[in-house]
């Protein structure tokens, strides 16, 4: 079983805004082979820091609101939110071990 959120408008505001955890958020598409190629360390990260992180994927073509409202214009995109904020962003195909670095100082 996943330990990724899908993330839709619906559920953004609850599972993200306000999350009592830090929450790490993948915006990525389909078509998006960089995208394709973070998705294995996305998931072991969330896996690694199941119950201390939770970690959502926003699928830009389907969820366009939500990554217009946080000026989303390179995939992959990931965010980390703390209390309703974005603490931290970087743009592109990462290792798991900088995709690690931006979650281990917040929990």
């Amino acid at each position: 079983m996943s330990t990724e959120l899908t993330l839709t408008a619906e559920n953004f505001p609850t599972e993200v805004l306000q999350s009592t955890e830090p929450v790490l958020v993948d915006f990525w598409a389909e078509w998006c082979m960089p995208c394709r190629m973070i998705a294995p360390a996305v998931a072991q990260v969330a896996e690694t820091y199941k119950g201390k992180l939770k970690v959502g994927k926003v699928n830009v073509d389907d969820e366009g609101e939500i990554a217009s409202q946080y000026g989303i214009i390179s995939i992959p995109t990931l965010m980390v939110f703390k209390d309703g904020n974005v603490v931290k962003q970087k743009v592109g195909a990462l290792p798991k071990h900088e995709i690690e670095n931006l979650v281990k100082d917040l929990i």
